[in-house]
């Protein structure tokens, strides 16, 4: 059996990620990059977000995929041609991608993920069950710059970008990062999640469920900030705080102070005033035709979209 190869181009600099996040705490309207979210428990929590009953989006785009599956790969293999090489961008765990292997037979298979550790356990196990399909794994800050190494640059590619994710992107970054993954494509196309406008009710629970699970992931970010910045978060005085913005057509994530307070980590400190904020993040929610603009927009062409019987969710096909 062969192995995958695995080229770690995304190199972690705390330093530089502790500027970053201490540079948001800083401005006027604090905010931290979502980022900051995912350490070891931060990870895990959100896997248990996607299983909780509010959380609508991981469950609909999977009937989705259950139900349309052969058609979408069927059209996609159609706008890339055979044996494409399938680019799986935050592939996380590898598990969706995994049931496209058999369906689309890709010429390779390229996990793409910023840390290159996080994708070695789960490309392994999968090599095992494919042991011919050439497998690679690239650490990559896609967010910031999308280039795969040249060996794996060799013709059409389908990059498949399933979830919710291009929401945590306002319009122009998700124009300009669409933008970034036709080039990449190289005449292939491009296989997207997004999620659709819906009642207020609905988004707001599955970004403040009952359980609150998403809570302890949104207050889990200022533990991992105390550790990043050596700053004294004191988490008891903090809430969980999620909103739909209708005019942005947005949910936005806060944290919330219970009290006046000082934060303080080496080299500075903030102020925080009772129900003051820390915007952490944003997930922006798109109409069908919206996102198809979106795409066109951003030079791709001959959409096709697919979505469950209540329009929560799209599957949307392009050709880059």
């Amino acid at each position: 059996m062969q192995m995958p190869a695995f080229f770690p181009m995304h190199r972690p600099d705390d330093a530089a990620l502790a500027a970053e996040a201490a540079s948001g705490l800083r401005a006027d309207a604090a905010w931290v990059s979502p980022k900051f979210f995912y350490d070891a428990l931060g990870s895990r929590l959100f896997d248990a977000i996607t299983e909780l009953d509010e959380y609508y989006p991981t469950r609909t785009e999977a009937s989705i995929f259950a139900q349309h599956g052969d058609r979408i790969v069927d059209a996609a293999l159609g706008m890339s041609g055979p044996r494409p090489m399938l680019v799986d961008l935050g592939a996380g765990n590898c598990a969706k991608a995994a049931r496209l292997l058999a369906r689309l037979e890709p010429r390779r298979y390229v996990a793409v993920d910023i840390s290159v550790e996080f994708l070695r356990e789960s490309l392994i196990e999968l090599q095992r069950r494919h042991p011919q399909l050439p497998m690679a794994g690239v650490g990559l800050d896609f967010s910031r710059q999308l280039q795969l190494p040249g060996e794996l640059s060799d013709g059409p590619a389908l990059l498949f970008y399933p979830g919710s994710s291009i929401g945590n992107f306002g319009p122009a970054e998700a124009l300009a990062l669409l933008q970034r993954m036709r080039v990449l494509a190289a005449g292939g196309a491009l296989l997207i999640g997004a999620d659709l406008v819906k009642p207020r009710a609905v988004l707001e629970a599955a970004y403040d469920d009952a359980p609150g699970v998403t809570a302890a992931f949104n207050l889990n970010l200022l533990r991992h900030l105390n550790r990043l910045l050596g700053a004294d978060f004191d988490l008891r005085q903090w809430q969980h705080r999620a909103l739909f913005d209708a005019g942005r057509s947005r949910i936005e994530m806060h944290l919330e102070s219970r009290v006046e307070q000082w934060v303080r980590w080496p080299g500075g400190e903030r102020r925080f005033a009772a129900g003051e904020r820390i915007h952490t993040e944003n997930s922006y929610k798109w109409t069908p035709a919206g996102f198809v603009q979106l795409l066109r927009q951003a030079g791709y062409s001959d959409v096709t979209q697919w979505t469950d019987a209540q329009a929560w969710f799209g599957v949307f096909l392009a050709r880059a």
